[in-house]
């Protein structure tokens, strides 16, 4: 089997399982319990905070413990927005966020929030001078992807937490679910207000995420209840994934270190790859994140070649998985003003730093073939 659709979900690191495993075993009392047991569980739990601020390099009381993307992501553009309303009720965010961002937005806006989607060009990139410009009296929140789930395009978010950081009355909301491990950011800039990361993303577990609020950041709770995790996400903590998060996190930050330019050669083999490839265009711009590759084969739906691959068992992607199986076309393309041929014929091939490229050569010669058999059958 070649897995290359590492940005809707990883494979969870072995290591990771057996720390999950242990934990659940031998340390499965409710960290609240006032009795001895539960209180192992709770050094258990306060010990994974503490390595996950380490790794991240963040205060222990800035780590909050979730269930993933989705979650980290309303708690923080809810939280903020339900907090902070009698300040502003204005939002600001880009036309080609992740669905659990873009919907949040959408879902304010029922309530009376004001909310500017952005345009990005036609590498999927925001301008930072278009965030200043719709910066009003009552922007109280900035929201935007590091890197992008589809076309792998990087945001500027120095250059944006730069801004955010003049306006003290702003807060800056930076979803880095896909970008953690392959494109580094520093959370320690004082622009950026909350983080959010998914644990399926880098070989971790489903279930399993933090979202990082900086000390000078209130919320209101979406969760109410017991009071757990600084009041901001009641409920009985799930100690053993919170424990394999951390395992996941630290092993991704060793191979960013070790192994990013492996990634980069896998990725500018794949690229070098498609090129010879007439019927292929590439949408992934040349300064993008190292481990996403979306290309289009005009012409042809991408579920027929989706399956065709997935006869060989090499299997890849359209868009977000959040969003695949609804209408054909990509609406992150689309905003970039590629032409309908290419924004519903668009597939992504998303790596791991597992893959090689002899995976990618037996990749690039089934695609070739199941190309040139269409273009038979179409005869």
């Amino acid at each position: 089997m070649i897995y290359l659709d590492n940005s809707a979900t990883t494979k969870p690191d072995p290591g990771v399982l057996k720390s999950f495993e242990q934990i659940s075993s031998h340390y499965f009392a409710n960290p609240s319990s006032i009795h001895p047991f539960g209180g192992e569980a709770e050094k258990l739990l306060n010990m994974a905070k503490k390595q996950a601020a380490e790794l991240l390099k963040v205060r222990q009381e800035e780590v909050v413990f979730t269930s993933g993307g989705t979650e980290g992501n309303n708690m923080a553009i809810k939280g903020i927005a339900l907090q902070h309303q009698q300040r502003g009720k204005h939002v600001i965010t880009t036309e080609i966020e992740h669905p659990s961002v873009f919907e949040a937005c959408k879902s304010l806006e029922t309530l009376g929030f004001d909310v500017t989607y952005l345009p990005v060009d036609q590498s999927g990139v925001v301008s930072v001078k278009d965030i200043q410009k719709a910066i009003r009296e009552d922007t109280i929140l900035i929201s935007v992807m590091h890197v992008n789930n589809e076309l792998g395009s990087i945001q500027p978010i120095k250059e944006i937490a730069d801004l955010a950081a003049t306006y003290p009355k702003i807060f800056f909301h930076v979803d880095d679910v896909q970008g953690l491990g392959k494109v580094p950011l520093s959370l320690s800039h004082p622009g950026i207000n909350l983080c959010t990361i998914s644990g399926h993303k880098i070989n971790g577990l489903k279930g399993t995420g933090i979202l990082y609020v900086d000390n000078r950041t209130t919320l209101f709770p979406l969760f109410h209840g017991g009071e757990q995790e600084r009041n901001l996400r009641s409920g009985t903590e799930n100690v053993a994934g919170s424990v394999s998060i951390v395992k996941a996190l630290r092993l991704i930050k060793d191979k960013e270190t070790s192994m990013l330019d492996h990634l980069y050669e896998v990725q500018a083999f794949l690229l070098h790859r498609l090129k010879d490839i007439s019927e292929v265009d590439i949408n992934t711009a040349e300064k993008a994140a190292p481990h996403i590759v979306n290309f289009s084969v005009p012409g042809i739906k991408p579920e027929v070649i989706i399956h065709m691959l997935a006869e060989k068992e090499i299997f890849i992607s359209t868009k977000s998985a959040c969003s695949s199986k609804q209408s054909d076309e990509s609406k992150i393309l689309a905003a970039c003003g590629f032409s309908r041929a290419r924004t519903i014929s668009a597939l992504r091939v998303s790596l791991s730093f597992e893959t090689t490229k002899e995976e990618i050569q037996h990749f690039i010669d089934n695609l070739k073939k199941a190309i040139n058999q269409f273009k038979k059958v179409m005869e």
